[in-house]
């Protein structure tokens, strides 16, 4: 596999959810620094060595509300 994706978005009661994309994996932190090494150990869990992905991609995806 060369890489991996995950979905990035708010978590309601604040931090962030991520969701890989094709793979049974889920994290979650406050920050997304945190979040990053959280993705980057889920990912070290999920597979065996010969099967790592080589590139973990994230998809941040975050909302915006304005007034009219």
């Amino acid at each position: 596999m060369k890489e991996i994706l995950f979905l990035v978005e708010d978590d309601p009661e604040g931090g962030f959810i991520a969701r890989a994309l094709g793979a049974s994996i889920f994290t979650e932190a406050d920050t997304l620094p945190e979040l990053r090494r959280m993705v980057q150990d889920a990912v070290h869990c999920h597979y065996d060595a010969g099967e790592m992905p080589k590139i973990i991609r994230l998809h941040i995806v975050q909302e915006e509300v304005l007034a009219a």
